[in-house]
């Protein structure tokens, strides 16, 4: 944890013994949000103005060194999309869908996604989240950085593992080589999900059993998942609310998602924190209603006498 003129934030040990790299985790402490997003919410919300927000997302990019950053997002929609983002010529971010060549895809800014990556130096990837899982990624060898933003759809898309396959493809990045640090999120102490959000992991994953926690007052549910759906006496689509079925556990699912796609589980960090269980640091849409503020993690490399990489 990092405090300075009021405001806090989390660093990766690791990452910052890399002096090209800035990156940060932020939290709610500081900035000049109202109720019900009262503290830094650098999230655009429909029930906070957008000057008030930008302030916020100016001081957070000061204290963390990136004010000269220019800063790339993207509009998250819970996919497994990710872009390669570079500086245009015009001086605006060019966002390039991976695995698309550029002469096939017109994508707008920011556009649909949910993944960042990029070569270039001066440009901060960020995504926001109040429950969703941030990660970073970051080749040292080849200096490319990303960030993800997933949720449990995104996690069920395997944005996670997609990302360092991207990386691979875009920048010739070595899984082997990257460093991986997942941020705040909501955590299986708080993540309540439906019979259906098991399910969906069940038929993704060859073993998602290490993804759940079964809820001591429904020991059945993961045992007991398909004539839960059979025996329905509701016809498709019109069955009531389901009750919780188990806890989710987003690291677990991220962690597995990383070593499948070849990063050394040596090479992965976890910031301990629940967002729900601590919301006099964090946002979270779950535990505060869905009225809330937006943390952010962000990345970059610093501008300098830094080589610069092409890809395709």
């Amino acid at each position: 944890m990092v405090s300075r003129d009021g405001l806090a934030w989390l660093e990766s040990v690791r990452l910052s013994k890399l002096p090209w790299l800035v990156h940060a985790f932020s939290t709610r402490r500081g900035g000049a949000s109202r109720v019900p997003s009262t503290g830094l919410n650098l999230g655009f919300t429909e029930w906070e103005g957008r000057e008030q927000v930008e302030q916020n997302r100016r001081r957070f990019l000061r204290q963390i060194g990136a004010q000269d950053f220019s800063l790339a997002s993207v509009r998250q929609v819970h996919s497994s999309h990710a872009f390669v983002v570079a500086a245009g010529g015009t001086g605006q971010i060019e966002y390039q869908l991976c695995g698309v060549p550029s002469a096939e895809q017109a994508a707008p800014s920011p556009p649909a996604g949910d993944a960042l990556m990029t070569a270039e130096t001066g440009l901060l990837l960020a995504v926001r989240t109040a429950d969703c899982l941030p990660v970073l990624l970051v080749d040292p060898k080849q200096r490319v950085v990303a960030t993800v933003h997933a949720g449990w759809r995104g996690a069920l898309a395997r944005i996670i593992e997609k990302a360092v396959g991207d990386m691979r493809l875009a920048f010739g990045s070595d899984p082997q080589q990257l460093l991986a640090v997942l941020g705040p999120s909501i955590r299986a102490c708080c993540y309540e999900v439906g019979e259906e959000v098991v399910e969906a992991f069940h038929g993704r994953f060859a073993s998602a059993e290490p993804f759940f926690r079964t809820l001591p007052h429904r020991p059945e549910a993961a045992t007991d998942r398909h004539s839960i759906l059979f025996l329905s006496a509701h016809p498709p689509g019109h069955a009531p609310e389901q009750v919780p079925a188990a806890h989710l556990d987003l690291v677990a699912v991220a962690q597995h998602q990383l070593t499948s796609a070849g990063v050394a589980s040596s090479q992965i960090s976890v910031a301990d924190y629940c967002t729900a269980c601590r919301t006099d640091l964090f946002f979270s849409h779950r535990k505060e209603g869905g009225h809330t503020g937006r943390q952010m993690a962000a990345i970059g490399i610093r501008p300098g006498n830094l080589r610069r990489l092409s890809y395709p």
